[in-house]
Order: structure tokens, then C-alpha cells, then sequence
């Protein structure tokens, strides 16, 4: 919804050229970057005449009630009937617009399908902080320049975004003034931010006087985004000029002065590089030679230092030789693969964005036809999108496209740095890369076309966002490849139930791979807990996993994977006195202790505490741990198997930067024997040695009360043994449940795919959850427990009166407590909406105390 942004009576206003005249002429919508903007709206405003030339995705400064805020501008809009529409105020410096056209249009899309503010769309799409920072900038001019016709004597000067504006007296200084005098000399070394300006008698004053002098055109002021930490990098680079060419050949020096033997050092450096050579780091030649011996030569005009951008490339330092390709060298693509690759290459020619699934057992080569695909797109001039669901699972991918394409390749995740993903940002938005690859953040890069998307483990929940927006970027990508007339491919060896039944329904194309690439399907075998526990066995490892694993050959380079979906080292803790278990008191979820420092964790609101020695309801000492994750099973199978060389991957080691990578590096390349890890280690790890991998407890989330529970451990127990058996060597997989019998572990033995999901299928009819209809959860939070019970039957009644007048039913179920009941000191309860359109019903964003989650990954 567009709404008109009318002149109001503000005090200063006028002064400030923000109440022009009325007057017809070009008007654009804006999205509003300031607090209390609710809801999708966007607002229009009037483009006055010195601001003609404005364009969609440029930032500018608006009137935002008695205040001003930085406003993205959206594109034109009509003229507003019977009310005047406030005029833009200032442009804001950004080097042009911020977004492309075709990422504006994706964060329209989000708006309207997320029921996102549509400038906290802009704001994922941007660097973090870049919208923070806003500063009034002054540029002396050399002459005194007459203002354009219609152009404002002034442009509005105070230093801060979202900061009331205030009245300010005459702007006219004298011209004899002392004080303006100062204010010159301060401004003649270049452009100074209005903040570090002398103001001798006040911010106000200044402020005037800088006003004056833009009206008698003898300085520009001008708004410029800063963001701190996220701008270029700049480094100095040293090169010889002829004289000091001459001069490194033996010839005395132009000025007679004698050269040093450090001097003649660092010209002898410079002399040989190459003709073409850029030249060397500043900092690197003062480190070998001296700090100031570079400039000393450059004063003497034997060597010259000129500034450049330096791109902050998290990928420069990984080695690029040695690195496994997509398929095997030499080998051909088989007949799937072939096929799956001619549908894609015909849909990059056509600009059909019809996604294509690509499916098939784990280890059947789906990265060979996204290389293939990618080569394709290229060749046709426009750049391809790759995203990943986990950061651990970006790198090795690049490493494969940078073994088989000469492409530049640019990397977008949540564990850069601000300058490195600031960056990547900025040469996306230039189209200096060909290649972006990525997690979920990665379909908010500023391209300016693509040509190709691909969506690998495309099943995978970390896709979905928990934070507005709460994007799906799967579903995104869709989106994306829509706009673009884009080819798009979903990859997966356990597809999500609602893109199998799109599939099947003919929505989608399909390719199966039939046959792996590599090696055999492993062996896999069910081991039931509740006879182990029977035997005694009180251990996170079966009798049966664990002679497996004392068979590892690690000379012959045998590997195992172990996984269970639970990090640290007990779930439970509890006292044997009086049974109370230690949980949160935020979200009342038992807490998870840690041996790392000896904490105790909350997994749902991150919540720490240092472990305790008694009982705190009744001072016993009696404390006992229960249940386990992946920092116990790593202490058991070293205590077990003191030869083994075992590493961990989990949240908690992915946190720090660089260890995931490092972990994954020192496994592929054999440094370890046994990876220990979450669901972390089951995606994406291609290791041919990988000849065991075990699921320690299949059960984890089998028992969780969310429909997509039994779809969740099923994609994870495939995914986890399609690891295993992708070399020489056969492979061999262990399941440990408790649950033989159920469904999902029995279709994963039988290896029988399409009887799963055709049940899931059946179940997902009878409630229209998706594929069948679309789902929508509120979620309404309040301090006190019963208001917000009653606020969720108050909008519930509401939706329900509402939902009898549609013409497509929709069902409204709840308010029913959430399974975290308490978080943030907020008690929470969930209102779910199932039907073919339920955002529809709600007809907006319902706001402040409800949240929104459109297409939910979880009910929970």
C-alpha cells in the first residue's frame, strides 16, 4: 500500500526547502528507513526540480512527521489526487543506486509475500550498517557559483538521521564574519564532515553559516552514507619512475645526492618487477627496508606511490591446486547427468524459469551438472547464483567450481566480516563477478541479471529465516528466476515433501540421477537400543558401531562420520534427590551442559550460566547428567579409541571463524580418521575414504510435535549414509534407534524413497498443509501469560468472522502455547492459518504484539 506524504506545520520547515510550493510534476515512492514504520506501506513524495534526475534504488532524505529519515526511492509513482505530496529533500551520496532494478523488484516480492516493511527488505539486501550512518559533508567550491533556477538557497544541514527537525533563525552570515573566515581556512584542505568543523559559538550558528555560504555557491553540502568498518579498503603501491629506473641501473641520482644502500635496496626490488607489474604494497617495502624509505624516494622523484582499492577476498588465501573437480578427471557425464544438463542449457537459451528438480541418490553427482550448467550460463553472458544451507558447505563447493571453471567467483555468508561482505556487495552491484555463491543471504545479492539459480540440499530448514524478513530462500530463488527469466534447478537426494509433490504434480520438471558416480551404495544395518540398554550398554555407542569403528584401517585411509543432532554433552541435568531438572528461566527449555567452560546452555535463546554444585531448589549435591550430543560422543570415542585422530562439527565450533573450514580441510585431506558432528556433517562432504558413518540416535526429533518431524529425520538418516561408500572402498552405514519400526527408519533400510513420501503425502491432503495450501503462523508475545492467551482468542475470533465471507476457506487453528512457551520474558502463543491463501485473510501485517511467518518452516 502507497500512501501520500502531505506538508504538515512544521516548525523550521519552510526554512529548510522542504515546503515548496505545490506544483505538478514527477512523483516516486519511497520506502521510509525510520522506526514506526509498520506494515508494508510506502510512501509518495514529489520531485522537486533540482532532483530531476533522480532514480530508482538512489537513497534520499524525506520529511518523516516532525522529523527526517533516509527513504529508499522505489520507482515512480502517479500524482496523488487532491493532496500535495511532500517533496524529497536531499540526495543522499551513495555512488549511484544502491540496488538494481531487479533486486528492488525482489524486495517488492518480499513485501508482499513476507508482509516485510518493505525498507527492511532494502536493508537485507545491503551491507549491514550501511544505512546507519548518515553525515552532512561539506565541499569547498573554488568559486562562488549562482544556485539553479527553483534550487533551494540552502539544503537542510542537521547532522544526524531521525533527529527533529528545529527552527533556525536567519541563514545568512556576514560576509566579513571572522568566524566564517576560520571556517573557510578549516574547509581549504577538501571536503571535512560538518561534525569536525570549529564551532566556536555553536552547532546552531554553524549550522547557518554553512547555509549562507552554500547560498552564495562558495561551498557544497552534501548527505553521504558512511558506514563504519564496511567502506574500501585502500592501500598505497610503490612503482619506479624512469629517473629511479635509471638510477636502480647504476646512473647517479637527477638531484646529485648519494642513494643509501636501503634506497638502492628497494629500487633494486622495484626494478625487478615486470613492465606490466602494478607495483608493491607500501607496507611491504617498509618492512624489508624501512618505513620511510619509499617515501623518501618519492620525494626525491625516483619512485612513485599511488592509492588503490584493495577487495577484501576471503577465498585469496585458499590453495587452489590439489583440489578435487566436480566428477573425477577424465570421466565422462553419465546419461542422467547428460539429460539433466540439456534441460538446463535449453532453459537458460529460452528464459524458462520453470525450476527443474534434480534428484537421485547422494553421490550421483548433482555438482557435475551444476558446474556443467554454470559453464553454460556464462557462456551465454549471464552470471550464476549457487546457494548452500550451511557455511561449512560454501567453501568446498567453491573450491570444485574453481577447479573446473575459469570464473570469478565472489562468496556471501553471515560468517564474513563487514569489510569482506561489504566488498563482495559492491562488486556483485558492478558486475565485477560471475559467480556468487552462498547461504540464504546470497538471493539478497544486488545482481544485476542472472542467468542461472541453483538451490542445493534445496530441502534443507536453514533456507528459512527466523528474523524478519522471514525469507524462504528456496522459495526466494523461485522468485528470483521469475524475474530474471532464469533457469532455475533444485538439488537434492531427499527432496522436501512439497517439491516432491510439486514434481509429481507436474509443476516442476524432474531428473533423476539414477546411479551414483562414484562407488556403492553402503550396506546399512539397524541396531535397536532397547536391547543394547537390556545388555547393559549405557553408552552413546552400540556394541555393533563400535566394532565397526575398531576396524577402521586408517593406514589404508579409512574414515568414519558419526552423527547425532544434539550438541554438547548432556541434555538433561537433573537432581537424584528431588528431580528437579535445571532449565532457562527465559524459556523454561532444559538446559544443555557444555564441558567447553563447564556451561550450562539454553539451545533456544542462547541464554549461558556456570555449571552448579547443588540442587538449587534443594542443595543437594546428587547432580546427575543425562542424554548427550556431539561433545560427549567426541569424549567416548576418544576414551575408546585413544588411535583415532577425532574432530567435531557443530554450531558451537561453526561460531568461531575459520574452524569449520579448517576441520573440513584436515578431513578431506586425511589429518582426521573420525568426524563427529551434528546434522553438519551429513551435507555436501564428498570424501571417497568415508567407508563407515554412523547415526548414534535416529530418534532425536522423531518425538518433536511438528508435522515435519517424521520428513526431517528421514532426509537426515539418507543424507548421513549417502556419505559413506563413495570411493574404492565399500561403505557401511549404522542406524541406532529406539523406533525400528517406524516409518521413516524402515523407507531409509528398505531404501524405498516413494513409498515415504507418497505417505507423507497422504497426510499433508488431509490437513492442506503445502503442497496443497499454504500456511501462515502468528505468533502474539506478551509479560503476562493470560493477556496474551486472550489477545491470541481475540484475533483468532476476529480471522474466523473474517474467513466466513472468502470464497477460498481458510482454517484457523489455536491460540495454542508455543513449544519454547517463554522467551525474552514474553509468553508466546501460535495462531495457525492453512488455506490457499491466508495471507489474504489477514490483509496485512496485524503488528505490534503479533508477529508474522509466512510459509513457516515449523510450527512449533
Amino acid at each position: 500500500m502507497t500512501e501520500v506524504a502531505r506538508p504538515g506545520a512544521l516548525i523550521g520547515a519552510a526554512d529548510l526547502g522542504l515546503l515548496d510550493p505545490p506544483a505538478p510534476g514527477r512523483h516516486v515512492e519511497v520506502a521510509v528507513d525510520a522506526a514506526g514504520v509498520a506494515g508494508t506501506r510506502t510512501w509518495t513524495y514529489r520531485v522537486p526540480d533540482d532532483l530531476a534526475d533522480v532514480t530508482a534504488g538512489e537513497p534520499v532524505l524525506v520529511e518523516w512527521g516532525r522529523r527526517r529519515a533516509v527513504g529508499i526511492v522505489l520507482g515512480d509513482a502517479p500524482a496523488p489526487e487532491g493532496v500535495t505530496a511532500r517533496p524529497l529533500g536531499a540526495r543522499v551520496r551513495a555512488d549511484g543506486p544502491l540496488l538494481p532494478p531487479l533486486a528492488l523488484a525482489l524486495a517488492r516480492e518480499i513485501t508482499a509475500h513476507y508482509l516485510a516493511p518493505p525498507a527492511l527488505a532494502i536493508r537485507a539486501m545491503l551491507p549491514p550498517g550501511l544505512l546507519e550512518k548518515l553525515e552532512l559533508v561539506v565541499t569547498p567550491l573554488d568559486s562562488p557559483v549562482e544556485p539553479a533556477a527553483g534550487t533551494p538557497a540552502s539544503r537542510p544541514a542537521e547532522p544526524a538521521r531521525g533527529t527533529p527537525l528545529r527552527g533556525s533563525g536567519s541563514a545568512a552570515p556576514l560576509a566579513g564574519d571572522a568566524a566564517t573566515a576560520d571556517l573557510l581556512l578549516a574547509l581549504a584542505g577538501g571536503p571535512r564532515p560538518v561534525r569536525d568543523l570549529p564551532a566556536p559559538d555553536g552547532r546552531a550558528a554553524l549550522t547557518r553559516r554553512l547555509r549562507g555560504l552554500e547560498g552564495d555557491g562558495r561551498v557544497h553540502l552534501e548527505w553521504t552514507l558512511t558506514a563504519a568498518g564496511a567502506g574500501p579498503r585502500h592501500e598505497r603501491i610503490a612503482r619506479l619512475t624512469d629517473a629511479g629506473r635509471a638510477v636502480a641501473g647504476g646512473s647517479p641520482a637527477p638531484d646529485g645526492r648519494p642513494v643509501g644502500p636501503r634506497q638502492r635496496a628497494l629500487l633494486g626490488e622495484l626494478a625487478g618487477l615486470p613492465i606490466d607489474d602494478p607495483g608493491i604494497p607500501a607496507p611491504d617495502l617498509a618492512g624489508r627496508h624501512g618505513s620511510g624509505t619509499a617515501a623518501t624516494l618519492s620525494r626525491r622523484g625516483l619512485v612513485t606511490l599511488a592509492t588503490r582499492e584493495v577487495h577484501r577476498d576471503p577465498l585469496a588465501a585458499r590453495r587452489q591446486t590439489g583440489r578435487r573437480g566436480a566428477r573425477p578427471a577424465g570421466s565422462d557425464l553419465t546419461a542422467s547427468q547428460s539429460d539433466a544438463v540439456h534441460g538446463v542449457v535449453a532453459a537458460i537459451a529460452a528464459h524458462d524459469s520453470t525450476p527443474l528438480l534434480v534428484d537421485g541418490p547422494t553421490g550421483s553427482g548433482r555438482t557435475a551438472v551444476y558446474a556443467e550448467a554454470i559453464a553454460a550460463s556464462l557462456e551465454a553472458g549471464r552470471p550464476a547464483l549457487l546457494l548452500v544451507p550451511e557455511i561449512a558447505l560454501a567453501l568446498p563447493l567453491v573450491d570444485r567450481l574453481r577447479a573446473e571453471l575459469g570464473a570469478e567467483i565472489a562468496i556471501l555468508h553471515s560468517g564474513l566480516g563487514a569489510g569482506e561482505r561489504a566488498d563482495a556487495w559492491r562488486r556483485i552491484r558492478a558486475s565485477a563477478v560471475e559467480v556468487v555463491v552462498g547461504t540464504r543471504l546470497a538471493v539478497l545479492a544486488p545482481l544485476p541479471d542472472v542467468g542461472l539459480v541453483i538451490v542445493d540440499e534445496e530441502h534443507d530448514a536453514a533456507f528459512k529465516s527466523d528474523r524478519t524478513p522471514r525469507i524462504q530462500a528456496r522459495d526466494l530463488a523461485l522468485t528470483l528466476g521469475r524475474l530474471a527469466g532464469a533457469a532455475v534447478i533444485l538439488g537434492s537426494a531427499t527432496p522436501s515433501v512439497e517439491t516432491y509433490g510439486r514434481a509429481r504434480r507436474g509443476d516442476y520438471r524432474r531428473c533423476t540421477l539414477a546411479e551414483r558416480a562414484a562407488g556403492a551404495a553402503p550396506v546399512v544395518e539397524l541396531v535397536d537400543l532397547r536391547a543394547e540398554l537390556a545388555a547393559g550398554n549405557r553408552g552413546l555407542i552400540s556394541d555393533r558401531l563400535a566394532g565397526l569403528i575398531a576396524a577402521l584401517d586408517p593406514g589404508a585411509g579409512d574414515r568414519a562420520i558419526l552423527v547425532i543432532n544434539r550438541r554438547g554433552a548432556a541434555s538433561a541435568v537433573l537432581c537424584r534427590d528431588c528431580g528437579h531438572v535445571l532449565a532457562c528461566p527465559e524459556c523454561t527449555r532444559p538446559l544443555v551442559y557444555h564441558q567447553a567452560g563447564m556451561t550450562l546452555r539454553c539451545h533456544h535463546c542462547g541464554a549461558a550460566a556456570p555449571m552448579v554444585a547443588r540442587c538449587p531448589a534443594c542443595a543437594s549435591p546428587r547432580i546427575r547428567f543425562l542424554g548427550g550430543g556431539t561433545e560427549r560422543l567426541e569424549s567416548e570415542v576418544r576414551a575408546r579409541f585413544p588411535s583415532l585422530r577425532v574432530g567435531r562439527l557443530d554450531r558451537d565450533v561453526v561460531e568461531r571463524r575459520g574452524a569449520a573450514e579448517r576441520l573440513i580441510d584436515a578431513f578431506t585431506d586425511g589429518r582426521l580418521d573420525v568426524l563427529v558432528g551434528t546434522s553438519l556433517v551429513t551435507k555436501g562432504l564428498d570424501v571417497p575414504e568415508v567407508t563407515l558413518v554412523g547415526i548414534v540416535s535416529a530418534d532425536i526429533a522423531l518425538t518433536l510435535p511438528d508435522e515435519r518431524a517424521a520428513e526431517r529425520t528421514y532426509q537426515l538418516m539418507v543424507q548421513a549414509i549417502g556419505r559413506a561408500g563413495r570411493g574404492d572402498r565399500h561403505g557401511r552405514a549404522v542406524i541406532q534407534t529406539y523406533q525400528p519400526d517406524h516409518p521413516a527408519i524402515r523407507a531409509v533400510v528398505a531404501g524405498d524413497a516413494d513409498a515415504f513420501y507418497l505417505a507423507e503425502l497422504a497426510l499433508r491432503e488431509q490437513f492442506g498443509a503445502p503442497p496443497f495450501g499454504r500456511t501462515v503462523k502468528l505468533t502474539v508475545g506478551a509479560e503476562d501469560r493470560e493477556a496474551a492467551r486472550a489477545e491470541g482468542r481475540a484475533m483468532a475470533e476476529r480471522l474466523r468472522a473474517r474467513a466466513a465471507g472468502l470464497p477460498s476457506p481458510v482454517s484457523i487453528m489455536g491460540p495454542a502455547a508455543a513449544y519454547v512457551p517463554r522467551r525474552g520474558g514474553r509468553w508466546r502463543f501460535n495462531l495457525v492459518l492453512r488455506g490457499a491463501d491466508p495471507v489474504a485473510l489477514l490483509g496485512g501485517d496485524p503488528g505490534p504484539p503479533w508477529s508474522v511467518d509466512v510459509d513457516p518452516e515449523s510450527l512449533l
